[in-house]
């Protein structure tokens, strides 16, 4: 047989010292979950039945992997052509084999037989060798082998034994397995190293693509309009119906007669007229989802009705929504009272039909409003379910997609309310950590007109001596997030690299550069506070950004350049809360107070600035950040709690100081990288990232918190807060939220810090103006309370 075989396999001569070993074919087609296919360059390891698994190390510590197995099935024997079963066993048995003509049926299934069987067990290299029987199994050497005390083995290259095709196609899977590890290894490496910007080969590598700022979304191709096809669509939508509905803009919406609720009573109009300035003060100028001339015919219209009789039960329904918002940044303090917002929130929800399945445009803009009152209301999980609500009618409705033709405003109205949803989502997942809704590659709507509301009509957009005062920032504020998706995949890597970020801050200036003047950095003048908001979009996703290399996945250096960025950005924001609470002064009445413009997402930035300036020893612009804080007050939950974790914060970094005994600030900014404690305080809320956050690793989870957390208050020393509810809830209690002190007792805290370090806090006012301390608290002066320099920190809280 040697060397006159020939198959379709085109094999290499065998030797006929060496028996057809059927493993190799098993071995080129089997499954193996290891990640080294068939050993590594052509080492078979030894072969293991089915019933009995077994591990066979590898040489190098490569992982084993499973037992051959005939994929065949029972009735065939091999792939190659008719009589290779006769040549196998030839080969094996060393004598003439007889043609498939001469072989009788019986002699046939036996070759078949032990051709089958020789492919389960081939023989060890010593046997192979010696020619003689082996009888190993996968658990005991074979007797010729123990006899002859010698190691059991199946490693001979002639247990390889296939085609030369076969044999390419294995070494290719192998290079390639072997490809995939290398870059792996590659990738881990440079993450180490804090670079992921690894050749083009690897896997890993990021690519980020960032929009061009004022670009519109890549249009999708429909196909073409047929030929007149009128009867066509009219039987479709007949003998569709209950069935499938046609496309949004092509659907026959339902009057939805059905649903007639009980309408509530009009507020008085004075209070409603109040409300709706205050709304278009507040949440208009970030996302103007409605036609504010069109509403306010509307609104008119009802009043001069006297009741909400006749009227959709869907407008009645966003007009409470809208109330609702707007008590919440009502700058009267007998109107701002969330309970009545709570009640008229309320009454928005009642009058929605949870059986509709026929929406409309105000469907959207209620759901989405009501996602706003509950955020401001620092029920964000709430307000998480109901951004949901608002992101799938607007789907429903094919306002992701660009339609039409449509008349001039409803045209406009359907991108504004889309982009406005479309940025709230954006904003709710960057400040929450959670995946987004909306995906960009579902969207091709084109961008609003930068143009105000009042001058778009159905007529056409007519501009006064062309030129348009634009009083929202939706532009602006969409340039910023459209980024927020490559953002957040971002974030999932264990280390952003120098590039990444250096490309992200570039994107981060151009947007910057978008919004009006007043807004740069390097202005001086005082800030419109109602102008903050919108810009705290960009200066926060920035923050976010840089905080993420705080992780312990990173090295030191990589921690420390974070820290850094992280303080320079909350430096760069300061600057801003300055000159927006230095617009607010008894000289300048007609300007907007600080406080009720300031948004929840206002408050949670201020808070995580004023923690990493806190920890960098920028005492001066902390404590402007504490004013800022302190002139909102109780107007927005959520900053109630950020006072309450300021306060904790400073009495660490306290007792920090008091114990180490270091002499000077310099001192402790050494120390700050090596104390992971203060490196999870100091990160905030990136500790409630599932992803990113590394203190609840090992922790308790689902019953067992309560009974830890309880075993902990009872061994634990008086702190600040004096413990109450730990994790039992996200709102505070009544006791939880006056146990703190107020943002008094935190301004001189921060006093105690200053003294404690030997630095000195810069008067607020020196830097910023005389009109920026905000709320009356006046500068801070290190000699200040010096009687109470040698308190004790229990004494001091």
């Amino acid at each position: 047989m040697a060397g006159s075989t020939h198959n379709t396999y085109s094999r290499s001569p065998i030797p006929s010292t060496a028996s057809y070993d059927s493993s190799s074919v098993s071995s080129a087609t089997s499954p193996r979950p290891g990640p080294y296919e068939g050993g590594l360059m052509g080492a078979s390891p030894r072969p293991m039945n089915a019933q009995h698994p077994q591990h066979i190390n590898m040489p190098g510590g490569l992982p084993g992997h499973s037992s051959f197995q005939n994929t065949y099935g029972s009735a065939t024997t091999s792939p190659g052509p008719p009589g290779m079963e006769s040549m196998a066993s030839t080969s094996s048995s060393g004598t003439p084999g007889a043609s498939g003509g001469q072989m009788s049926s019986a002699n046939m299934s036996a070759q078949k037989r032990a051709y089958r069987q020789r492919r389960k067990d081939p023989s060890c290299d010593a046997c192979r060798e010696r020619k003689v029987k082996c009888d190993a199994t996968e658990t005991t050497s074979c007797s010729e082998c123990s006899s002859r005390n010698v190691k059991c083995q199946f490693t001979k290259e002639t247990n390889r034994r296939m085609s030369s095709i076969k044999q390419v196609q294995d070494l290719e899977k192998q290079i390639t397995q072997v490809k995939r590890e290398n870059s792996q290894l590659r990738s881990m490496l440079n993450v180490r190293e804090g670079q992921m910007d690894i050749d083009s080969e690897g896997p890993q590598q990021m690519q980020i693509q960032l929009p061009e700022i004022g670009s519109h979304p890549k249009r999708r191709q429909r196909p073409p309009p047929p030929q007149e096809l009128s009867r066509v669509r009219s039987n479709i939508r007949n003998f569709g119906r209950g069935i499938f509905k046609p496309p949004a803009p092509y659907r026959q919406i339902g009057t939805q007669a059905h649903f007639n609720p009980p309408r509530p009573d009009l507020p008085p109009k004075h209070m409603a007229d109040h409300l709706l300035s205050s709304y278009y003060a507040s949440v208009h100028m970030i996302i103007p989802i409605l036609h504010w001339p069109t509403f306010e015919q509307e609104y008119e219209a009802v009043y001069k009705a006297g009741s909400l009789h006749g009227v959709p039960p869907v407008w009645s329904s966003l007009f409470f929504s809208v109330l609702a918002v707007g008590v919440l940044f009502s700058t009267e303090p007998s109107i701002h009272r969330p309970n009545k917002g709570k009640e008229y929130i309320e009454i928005s929800r009642m009058l929605i039909d949870m059986w509709n399945d026929e929406f409309v445009i105000d469907h959207a803009r209620a759901a989405i409003l009501t996602s706003v009152f509950l955020t401001e209301m620092n029920l964000k999980s709430a307000a998480w379910t109901w951004l949901a609500s608002a992101v799938r009618i607007a789907q429903d409705i094919g306002l992701h997609c660009e339609t039409g033709p449509w008349p001039m405003i409803e045209g406009e109205m359907r991108r504004r309310v889309w982009w406005g949803i479309y940025v709230w989502d954006r904003h709710m997942s960057l400040e929450l950590g959670r995946p987004l809704l909306i995906e960009d590659a579902d969207c091709d709507v084109s961008l609003p007109a930068a143009i105000d509301d009042h001058y778009i009509h159905d007529a056409g957009m007519m501009v006064p001596n062309g030129v348009s005062p634009l009083t929202n920032f939706i532009l602006p504020i969409i340039h910023v997030v459209r980024s927020v998706s490559q953002l957040i995949k971002t974030l999932k890597s264990p280390i952003i690299s120098p590039s990444t970020l250096a490309t992200f801050d570039t994107h981060f200036s151009s947007c910057m550069a978008a919004f009006p003047p007043s807004c740069q950095l390097t202005a001086h003048e005082p800030l419109d506070p109602r102008m903050l908001a919108p810009v705290c979009h960009l200066m926060n996703a920035r923050l976010i950004l840089h905080r993420h290399n705080l992780t312990t996945s990173c090295p030191p250096e990589v921690r420390g350049n974070a820290m850094e960025q992280c303080i320079r950005a909350a430096l760069d924001s300061t600057n801003l809360f300055g000159r927006a609470m230095a617009s607010s002064t008894p000289s300048n009445p007609s300007a907007p107070p600080f406080g009720p413009t300031a948004n929840a997402m206002t408050c949670t930035h201020i808070w995580r600035c004023t923690l990493f300036l806190l920890f960098g020893g920028h005492f001066d612009a902390a404590l402007t950040c504490i004013r800022a804080s302190a002139s909102i007050s109780t107007l927005r939950d959520v900053n109630v709690a950020c006072g309450r974790n300021v306060a904790f914060f400073l009495q660490v970094l306290i007792e920090k100081r008091r114990a180490g005994g270091l002499v000077g600030s310099k001192g402790y900014r050494g120390e700050r990288e090596m104390d992971e404690e203060l490196m999870a305080y100091v990160s905030g809320d990136l500790q409630a990232s599932p992803e990113n956050s590394w203190i609840w690793n090992g922790s308790e989870t689902g019953m067992n918190i309560v009974g830890s957390s309880g075993a902990a208050k009872i061994g634990a020393s008086p702190t600040l807060l004096g413990g109450g509810k730990e994790e039992g809830t996200n709102v505070l209690t009544d006791v939880e939220a006056r146990d703190w002190g107020g943002w008094e007792r935190v301004e001189y805290l921060v006093g105690v810090l200053a003294r404690e370090q030997g630095g000195y806090v810069q008067p607020v006012h020196a830097r910023y103006g005389s009109g920026s301390g905000g709320g009356g608290m006046g500068s801070q002066n290190p000699d200040r309370n010096r009687g109470n320099e040698r308190m004790s920190i229990t004494n001091i809280i």
